[in-house]
């Protein structure tokens, strides 16, 4: 008895260990996405920086928090900080134009500098691998999360591992993610 007893818990540490160990090596680095320009962005050059990615919208009652996104990412990109933004007309049609017009907009309206992405799905059945990483806890190891609306904000430490889910409501310069960014 007390031989099966120890090999259950060899056994059951060792698949603890295997799971643990997938977690780990799986990251935001392991993607490679396509930018507005239409140019391949290695996720694996965030290396070392903690990322906030976001899925934006053009015409939606949040859409005011690219300012805020903006001067957050101005104020500390010099402190390994970067927003990555993921244009999606997911929800009730509020992205619906094209890559170039997006970037147009994002430029005249927010000035927005920070790396936006190219238009993407971030739910159904054809929402991005990306965002089946960040959604899904047998792959990001931390929860499952489905988004909500434009405007999620998702934290990803500096070894590309989600760490935060932050409302759509929430403005992204909220105290907690500003201490999040600073610790």
């Amino acid at each position: 008895m007390k031989k099966i007893i120890l090999i259950l818990i060899v056994l059951s540490s060792h698949v603890g260990l295997t799971q643990s160990f997938k977690q780990m090596k799986e990251s935001i680095h392991q993607f490679e996405v396509t930018d507005l320009a239409g140019q391949k962005f290695n996720m694996s050059s965030l290396k070392g920086k903690k990322v906030m990615v976001v899925n934006t919208a053009s015409k939606c009652g949040l859409t005011y928090q690219y300012e805020l996104l903006e001067e957050m990412y101005k104020e500390y990109k010099s402190e390994d900080f970067v927003i990555v933004g993921f244009p999606s007309n997911n929800f009730l049609w509020q992205e619906p134009g094209s890559n170039q017009e997006i970037a147009k907009f994002c430029l005249e309206n927010y000035g927005v500098s920070f790396p936006m992405m190219e238009k993407i799905s971030v739910r159904g059945s054809s929402m991005h691998p990306l965002y089946k990483f960040l959604t899904n806890k047998d792959k990001n190891g931390y929860k499952n999360s489905s988004v909500k609306w434009n405007f999620q904000k998702y934290l990803i430490d500096e070894e590309g591992h989600l760490v935060k889910i932050i409302s759509p409501k929430t403005k992204p310069n909220d105290p907690a993610v500003l201490d999040w960014i600073k610790s």
